[in-house]
């Protein structure tokens, strides 16, 4: 199985936070953008873009955010994280 979770923070408070489960037969980066998809659609947010240095943190941690650089509509919160915590 793998899940992911997503958390909004908000001056270091968190906001919101789920997690995404996916039993599919899917490649890792297929279940992480469907959990992604799913995560923006949970919290009505626009889809974020994924920058070097995100993509970086992800590779090496399992683990990223996604500040205003990352959204190209304002967001009202600091930032989405979001972590593997388990994978198949």
């Amino acid at each position: 199985m793998f899940r992911m979770w997503a958390k909004i923070f908000k001056d270091t408070h968190l906001l919101k936070d789920t997690v995404i489960c996916n039993d599919n037969a899917d490649t890792h980066t297929h279940k992480v953008f469907q959990a992604l998809d799913e995560i923006c659609h949970e919290f009505d947010l626009g889809k974020p873009i994924w920058l070097d240095a995100t993509i970086a943190e992800f590779k090496r941690y399992d683990r990223a955010r996604f500040t205003q650089d990352n959204f190209i509509e304002s967001i009202d919160f600091d930032y989405l994280e979001i972590h593997v915590i388990e994978e198949d």
